[in-house]
C-alpha cells in the first residue's frame, strides 16, 4: 500500500527520495512507504555492548531500576487504577490522570530491556499488567482509568464527557500516546500482539473522534503524535498518520486563548498552541510537552515531505540551541510551568532543567539527525544524555532527580530545588521514562543511508550491519568517554567499498555548541588524527563527519584519537548570569565541584582563567570517574565573620552526571575567575563582613 499524498495545505518540494527508518525499533512491515526518513537508525538490539560505562547502566536499569519501578506502581495504587477499571467500582486512587502511563513506560523500558537480558520472569509478569490493562479497556476501545473507574465522577481535570478538555489537563490522547509507545516497543521485543492490539483497538476509536473532517483539538500534552506514527509504521494504516497530522495542524487554531496575556497559560504557549506549528520559530512553553511536539513533526514531516513542517522546526531547533540551552545539556529553565523561559533566560540559582526535557531532546534531535545527516544534532543528543539526562537517576538505579540543578548552596534555597535525589515522586514520569530511555541508548550509536555507515556515539561495542546486501561487522574498542582513543575493527563478508562516516565531536574542534551561546576559553592545540591500519590517513569533515572511503576488507582497524583536553567554557555575554565565570569540560562531560570533596563548600571557589588541571582515573570513586584537581583560590571567611580572604587550595571536581551520590553537598558548575561577584561575598558572610 502506498502512503497517498493527503495534505491540501501545504505541499512537499524536497523528501522524495527519502526511505523507510523504524527509528530505534527495526520490524519488516509489508506495506511500502513513499517517504521517510532518509537516514536509518540501526536497531538497538543489533549493537552488543561490553563496554564498562553504559553496560552497567543497562544492566542496573534492568535488575534494579525497572523491578523497583514495577513495584512502585503497585505500591502506589497505578496497578490498582487498572483492576478497579476493570469492574468500574472504587474510587482513583492516586493523584493525577496520567498516572496510567507509569506502567505502560515501565512496560516500554521492560520490553526494550528483555531484548537485551531474557528474563523469563519479567517477561510473565508483563503479561499480567497487559491482561489487566486489556480488562481496563472500555468496549469501544477507550482506555482511561481516571474516568472509567467511575464515569459519573471522573477526576477532576478530566471534565464531564470525553475529551472535553483534551485541550487543557484531561491528558486523555497523554495516555494514548504512551500506550502505543509501550506496546509497539513490546511488539517488536516479543513478538506477542497482545499489548499492541488494545493499543490499534484505542487508536481505531481515537481516529473515530479525531482528524481531518472531526474533531480538531491540539492535545494538551503531545506525545500521541509519535505513538500514532509507529503503529502507522507497523499497520500500514494511513488513518493513523493522518489524524497525527491533523493534531499538528489543530494547533494554533483555538480562539479561546487571550493573545494579549504574557501568562502561558491563557495565551496558549504553555501547549505550542498559540500559534500555528508552521508560524513558529521559537522553543515555547513546557519543555517536554514542547520537544515531543518537535519529535512528532519530525515524524510526520519525514513521512510526508512536508517542507513547512521541516522549515519550522529547523528554525525553532536553532532558536533553542543558541539561546534556551544549558551548558550541561538542560532545557527547560523555568519552575513555572516546567518551559522554557525567554531567549538567555538560564537562571542557574533556579534551573529547573526536568529530566523528561532531556529525553524528549534526545528523542528530537536524533530525529533532526535522521532528517539532515548533521552531526550538530548528535552533539546536543550527547550533551544531553550524558550530562543533563544521566544525573537524573542515582547509581544506585532507584533514586531520582525531577528537576536537575545547576547550584545548590547552604545559603539559599527555592521551591524546585533538589539537594538530593527520591525514589519516587507523586509525579513519578521522570523515573519511568528514565527506564524506557536507557535501555534504547544503543540505538543511538549507528545508522545507514545507502553506503554511508554512520558511527554517532562511542562504547565498547559488535555490530552486524548489512552494506550492499552483504554482512559486515564493526567492533568498537575504546574506554570513552574517558579516553578519547578510539578503534573500529571492519570485517566485511568480502571486500567492498562504502563509506564510514565517524562524528567528530564539536567538542574535539573547539566548538561547545553549533552556536555561540557558549565557547572555550582557548583552542586546542591537538588534532584529531585518524590512522587505517597504523598509517595515517588525510580526510575530509562533511557535517561534522570524518567520512572515510575505501574498499574495506575484513580486519581493517580504524583508530580516531580525539583530543580530550580539560578545557574552560565561557558563556555568551548576553548571558549575564554567567558573566565573568567559567564552567570545565572534559571530552563529552561537563564537571561540577561538590563540597564533599572540597572542604563542605562549593560557591566559594574561584577558577581564574590560566587555571591548569590534573587528572586522575579513579576506579573506586562513584563507580568509576575520571576527577579533575586544580589548585585555586577559594574564599575563606573569618571566624568572627567580618572578612573574606582567598587561599589557595587544591579543588576537585566530578563529572556533573555523578554528583549527589554520596549525600546532601553545595555543588556548583560555574565558577567566578575573580572576587568581583558580590552575591558569593554576600551570600557567605556576615553583612558586617568586608572583602580585602
Amino acid at each position: 500500500m502506498l502512503v497517498k499524498p493527503f495534505l491540501k495545505r501545504r505541499k512537499a518540494s524536497h523528501m522524495k527520495n527519502l526511505f523507510l527508518s523504524i527509528g530505534l525499533f527495526a520490524a519488516t512491515v509489508t506495506f511500502a512507504q513513499q517517504k521517510d526518513y532518509g537516514i536509518q537508525a540501526v536497531n538497538f538490539t543489533k549493537v552488543k555492548l561490553t563496554d564498562r560505562f553504559w553496560l552497567p547502566r543497562l544492566q542496573t536499569n534492568h535488575n534494579v531500576t525497572i523491578p523497583a519501578s514495577f513495584e512502585r506502581c503497585d505500591k502506589t495504587g497505578r496497578v490498582k487504577n487498572f483492576e478497579m477499571a476493570a469492574t468500574q467500582s472504587g474510587k482513583f486512587c492516586t493523584t493525577f490522570p496520567f498516572d496510567d502511563t507509569d506502567i505502560y513506560k515501565t512496560i516500554e523500558g521492560a520490553s526494550y530491556s528483555l531484548a537485551l537480558f531474557p528474563d523469563k520472569k519479567l517477561a510473565a509478569y508483563i503479561d499480567t499488567l497487559v491482561q489487566k490493562i486489556g480488562a481496563a479497556q472500555e468496549p469501544d476501545g477507550y482506555l482511561y482509568t481516571a474516568r472509567t473507574i467511575d464515569p459519573a465522577h471522573p477526576h477532576a481535570w478530566s471534565g464531564a464527557q470525553r475529551w472535553e478538555k483534551e485541550r487543557d489537563m484531561s491528558h486523555e490522547l497523554y495516555n494514548a500516546g504512551h500506550l502505543y509507545e509501550a506496546a509497539a516497543a513490546h511488539y517488536y521485543a516479543t513478538g506477542k500482539k497482545t499489548f499492541l492490539n488494545i493499543a490499534l483497538k484505542n487508536a481505531d476509536l481515537v481516529c473515530s473522534v479525531f482528524g481531518p473532517g472531526k474533531r480538531h483539538v491540539a492535545p494538551g500534552h503531545e506525545i500521541v503524535e509519535m505513538g500514532l506514527v509507529k503503529l502507522y509504521r507497523i499497520t500500514g494504516k494511513k488513518e493513523y498518520l493522518e489524524t497525527a497530522n491533523d493534531f499538528i495542524e489543530a494547533r494554533g487554531h483555538f480562539d479561546g486563548y487571550d493573545a494579549k496575556s504574557h501568562d502561558p497559560f491563557r495565551n496558549g504557549s504553555y501547549w505550542q498552541d498559540n500559534k500555528p506549528v508552521t508560524a513558529q520559530d521559537e522553543a515555547i512553553g513546557h519543555a517536554v510537552r514542547a520537544c515531543y511536539l518537535y519529535s512528532g513533526v519530525a515524524d510526520v514531516a519525514a513521512l510526508t515531505g512536508d517542507a513547512a513542517l521541516l522549515q519550522a522546526i529547523d528554525k525553532i531547533w536553532q532558536n533553542m540551541v543558541a539561546k534556551k540551552f544549558y551548558v550541561n545539556g538542560g532545557i527547560g529553565a523555568v519552575p513555572s510551568g516546567e518551559r522554557f523561559g525567554d531567549n538567555y533566560e538560564l537562571p542557574n540559582a533556579t534551573a529547573y532543567n526536568e529530566t523528561c526535557a532531556a529525553i524528549a531532546n534526545v528523542f528530537w534531535n536524533h530525529r533532526m539527525f535522521l532528517l539532515h545527516g548533521d552531526s550538530k544534532y548528535m552533539d546536543v543528543l550527547e550533551r544531553s544524555l550524558y550530562n543533563g539526562l544521566l544525573s537524573g537517576i542515582g547509581l544506585d538505579g532507584k533514586s531520582f532527580f525531577y528537576s536537575n540543578a545547576m547550584e545548590v548552596k547552604n545559603s539559599f534555597t527555592h521551591s524546585a530545588l533538589e539537594r538530593s535525589r527520591a525514589g519516587w515522586f507523586e509525579c513519578s514520569c521522570c523515573p519511568t521514562n528514565l527506564a524506557r530511555l536507557l535501555p534504547s541508548v544503543p540505538g543511538y550509536m549507528y545508522a545507514q543511508q545507502n553506503d554511508n555507515v554512520y558511527v554517532n556515539l562511542f562504547a565498547s561495542s559488535t555490530t552486524n550491519l548489512t552494506v550492499h546486501n552483504k554482512p559486515v561487522q564493526v567492533v568498537q574498542e575504546n574506554n570513552y568517554p574517558w579516553d578519547g582513543d578510539l578503534k573500529f575493527i571492519l570485517s566485511p563478508k568480502t571486500v567492498d567499498a562504502f563509506n564510514l562516516l565517524i562524528r567528530i565531536p564539536g567538542w574535539a574542534q573547539s566548538e561547545v555548541l553549533p552556536s555561540d551561546l557558549y565557547h572555550f576559553a582557548g583552542k586546542s592545540t591537538n588534532d584529531v588524527v585518524i590512522t587505517i591500519n597504523s598509517q595515517p590517513v588525510t580526510y575530509n569533515i562533511q557535517k561534522g563527519y570524518a567520512v572515510l572511503n575505501r574498499e574495506w576488507k575484513k580486519g581493517d582497524v580504524v583508530e580516531v584519537k580525539l583530543p580530550m583536553d580539560t578545557k574552560l567554557v565561557l558563556a555568551n555575554e548576553k548571558l549575564a548570569v554567567d558573566a565573568n565565570k567559567v564552567a570545565v569540560e572534559r571530552g563529552p562531560l561537563v564537571y561540577c565541584a561538590e563540597g564533599i570533596d572540597n572542604n563542605g563548600k562549593a560557591a566559594t571557589i574561584l577558577l581564574p582563567s590560566f587555571t591548569a588541571f590534573q587528572t586522575t582515573y579513579e576506579k573506586h570513586l562513584l563507580n568509576g570517574v575520571t576527577v579533575i584537581k586544580t589548585t585555586a583560590p577559594v574564599l575563606q571567611i573569618s571566624q568572627d565573620q567580618t572578612s573574606v580572604t582567598t587561599q589557595q587550595k587544591t579543588v576537585t571536581l566530578i563529572p556533573y552526571y555523578a554528583w549527589a551520590n554520596r549525600g546532601e553537598s553545595e555543588m556548583t558548575i560555574w565558577f567566578p575567575q575573580k572576587v568581583t561577584d558580590l552575591d558569593i561575598i554576600a551570600s557567605e558572610a556576615a553583612t558586617t563582613a568586608k572583602p580585602k
